[in-house]
């Protein structure tokens, strides 16, 4: 069989375990598995990308002892700048080329050449695919271009699971705040929760709740999650200052607080911990009410769809105010109907 066939047949399989119920770990010990057979390798392995670690952590693997795969996490940034360069990196002599670590590892481990090409979503390096092999070889301009579309598949299979699960995720978050918002009228409970759920289904490390107070034309606080006593005590949030965009029903992203001249209490948010942050309105009708907040510990470039779900989070937050409000707002007209009926008995 020529070797155009058995690339053939390798993505024919791939798409066929695409179209099924695959899960994302089936997936890429797929993606790992054909790389070896289809290019007589020793090993594969796939790692992605831990923002937190600046590390490569491998996600699919096949061939490679524990005591190897865990020896020494790749630097993510170092790895992905050198792909970019020249698209894939070779190594033939892998046990003692200059640009990797731990050769007698890598001796030991019986690796000759590794081949590495970058997994992407879109326009974005998200992790890496390398091949091992036994015996040193030169890899073809044919074996890197194929091995360079397993790793898309790769990127596609990370995708397509990260889409299901924020789903997922976010169809149970809203389905317990709405639970909540019909059956309390604890606002401040609601609201609690409202920040510890968005920054679990965000992975954000910290979110705050600000109603307005309109006598004071300041933000009060009602609510938050991961944000210490010295943080919430820094002093008073005006509206007008650092959220005068906010305040007019725009949602806005800072990913620098260090830096962005809109920020009131840059070396707080240092201090804290804090480098990126979203601001949602809380508005009841037409009426901007309060901000949600949402910090991260990393400086990020928040996707659309992450966006649209604190906007539409900040609105679950408008309906629990509005709710209770209402309920309350019942309970007076209701005391003050049984008061004047009783009034009315009296009389007679």
């Amino acid at each position: 069989m020529t070797r155009e066939k058995d690339y053939f047949r390798t993505f024919c399989k791939i798409s066929k375990a695409f179209g099924t119920a695959a899960s994302r770990e089936e997936l890429l010990e797929l993606i790992v598995e054909s790389a070896i057979t289809t290019m007589d390798g020793m090993a594969s392995c796939l790692f992605l990308a831990d923002e937190t670690t600046d590390t490569f952590v491998p996600m699919a693997q096949k061939g490679l002892s524990e005591s190897y795969l865990h020896a020494s996490p790749m630097k993510a940034r170092r790895i992905v700048s050198a792909i970019l360069d020249g698209g894939y990196l070779a190594f033939r002599d892998a046990t003692t080329d200059k640009r990797l670590e731990n050769h007698e590892e890598k001796k030991a481990e019986g690796i000759a050449s590794i081949l590495t090409v970058p997994v992407r979503v879109k326009d974005e390096t998200i992790g890496v695919l390398s091949l091992y092999t036994a015996t040193q070889r030169d890899f073809s301009e044919e074996e890197i271009e194929f091995l360079k579309a397993l790793a898309d598949q790769g990127g596609m299979a990370v995708k397509q699971a990260g889409l299901l699960e924020r789903i997922q995720s976010n169809a149970l978050l809203f389905l317990e705040l709405a639970s909540m918002i019909n059956s309390s009228l604890e606002i401040r409970d609601i609201l609690k929760n409202l920040t510890v759920e968005v920054c679990k289904a965000l992975e954000m490390k910290a979110a705050s709740i600000r109603l307005l107070d309109k006598d004071s034309q300041t933000l009060k606080l009602v609510a938050s999650h991961g944000l210490s006593d010295a943080y919430l005590d820094k002093g008073t949030i005006s509206p007008t200052r650092s959220l005068s965009r906010v305040m007019e029903g725009h949602l806005e992203v800072v990913r620098d607080v260090t830096t962005d001249e809109r920020i009131q209490y840059p070396d707080k948010m240092r201090a804290e911990g804090i480098a990126s942050m979203i601001s949602a309105p809380i508005k009841s009708r037409d009426e901007v009410i309060g901000v949600l907040r949402l910090f991260s510990a990393e400086p990020r470039d928040f996707p659309e769809e992450t966006l649209v779900v604190v906007k539409a989070l900040a609105h679950q937050g408008a309906l629990a105010i509005q709710n209770a409000t209402m309920l309350l707002q019942l309970q007076e007209d209701k005391k003050s109907l049984e008061e004047d009926i009783w009034s009315h008995r009296s009389w007679f």
